[in-house]
């Protein structure tokens, strides 16, 4: 049989090669040209591969919605059967620490971090930068922390590092951006050998040397894991970092590669530390915010967006220390709520603060001597000169004047400057 050809559009330089060195795949041999997928991205068309293929438009045939199957979703509205998904942060924030923690939610069946897993799964994470002591490390604190026994796991999870077991899908060439196909059907061989549902892959740039700042390059690399994720049925994570921002909040144009990364994946979430305003605006210790990070769902077309969640990285020890070295103590990650500035507080603190301001035309600005703030904090056992309280009084009287049972009228000062004053609104109704 004619081997297939490669098919060029006008203004290619010319045919390729029928062989090509794949030493930057891993292959000490050369393989047939039909095993590649070269990218042709120089301000050039795409080069195509293979013979003219029989294509027949499928006709649409209603059935009653009923009867369709719903969307396997494994682990949340993040990871579902037969698509790629992405994990976006910037560097230091904790991916592998929270990748970790989800492999173990999934493989023990438990919600560790508020994500409930769809049962007890198969879990290969793979991890292109630390090795395999380090991620057993990681591993086995979390599991000390989470308390989750290792019958809980089974044979259920799979963990590889990079550095003894590589993956290179796509590589740069001399031919330009290329995806291996070897590569991409030993993933599919192993995936389905071991019955995977879930690959983790942390971080995406490991498992590919191609331009990150190449969209058609970052497109077929995600898409080659796409493909992966539809012969399998499994859902894949790639683990990726986003490009600097100079303390600005990440989002999902942050990563690198942008575009062809968010118009490639299915699902998105993208991972912050928690900033200084909402550190100030909760009360949270300088000390302290660091160790917050916010999880949002940053590209979700088939389920409805979810509100923000948070997780919080802690140390566990590993009480492996012996005569001349330490105990390992290894970052962990939990579930974090916000603080709720009303908790505890009742409508009759309502009523008792809306008596002590009215008809005295406190001031709404935290920094005038006359806060209203200062006369509110005792009334609720709270210390207007402490800043996590203070932050609490802000959030207490931004809800109250949202809803009206506070309200804010400019009136003039002894200078004629006309200053927001706090007055009550609506009475406060405290039922017996």
């Amino acid at each position: 049989m004619t081997p297939p050809e490669w098919m060029f559009q006008p203004g290619d330089p010319g045919p390729m090669p029928d062989h090509r060195d794949y030493g930057d795949f891993g292959f000490d041999h050369p393989a047939p040209a039909s095993n590649v997928l070269p990218l042709r991205t120089n301000n050039g068309p795409r080069v195509i591969l293979g013979e003219a293929a029989s294509i027949n438009p499928r006709p649409f045939t209603f059935r009653p919605a009923s009867d369709l199957p719903p969307r396997e979703w494994l682990y949340g509205h993040h990871l579902i059967r037969q698509y790629a998904s992405a994990t976006i942060a910037p560097g230091g924030v904790g991916k592998t620490t929270l990748t970790v923690t989800d492999a173990l939610a999934m493989a023990s069946g438990r919600s560790l971090i508020g994500q409930k897993p769809h049962g007890a799964l198969r879990v290969w994470l793979w991890n292109g930068e630390d090795p395999t002591d380090e991620l057993e490390r990681r591993a086995i604190a979390a599991m000390k922390f989470h308390c989750i026994r290792p019958d809980e796991i089974g044979d259920r999870l799979f963990i590889d590092s990079g550095r003894d077991q590589p993956i290179k899908i796509g590589a740069n060439t001399p031919n330009g951006p290329t995806v291996a196909m070897p590569v991409v059907d030993a993933l599919i061989e192993a995936i389905r050998s071991r019955r995977i549902d879930v690959l983790i892959v942390d971080p995406f740039v490991s498992v590919h040397s191609m331009p990150e700042n190449d969209n058609g390059a970052m497109d077929a690399a995600v898409k080659a894991f796409a493909l992966v994720a539809d012969r399998t049925e499994c859902a894949i994570d790639l683990v990726h970092h986003s490009r600097k921002l100079n303390g600005a909040d990440a989002d999902i144009d942050a990563a690198r590669g942008g575009s062809a990364i968010a118009g490639a994946v299915r699902a998105a979430r993208v991972l912050n530390v928690m900033n200084k305003d909402t550190a100030e605006a909760l009360g949270i210790p300088a000390d302290e915010r660091r160790s917050l990070v916010r999880v949002d769902d940053a590209k979700s077309n088939l389920a409805p967006a979810s509100s923000a969640r948070w997780f919080r990285l802690a140390s566990q020890s590993l009480g492996n220390g012996t005569a001349d070295r330490p105990e390992d103590f290894v970052a962990v990650a939990e579930a974090w709520t916000p603080p709720d500035a009303f908790d505890g507080i009742t409508t009759a603190d309502l009523l008792k603060v809306q008596h002590a301001v009215d008809g005295k035309a406190l001031r709404e600005n935290a920094q005038a001597n006359d806060w209203a703030g200062h006369v509110i904090a005792p009334l609720l056992g709270l210390n207007s000169q402490d800043k996590a309280d203070r932050a609490r009084i802000k959030q207490l009287m931004r809800t109250w004047i949202a809803t009206g049972a506070l309200q804010v009228e400019r009136l003039p000062d002894d200078k004629g400057h006309s200053r927001p004053s706090i007055f009550v609104g609506e009475w406060a109704v405290v039922n017996d």
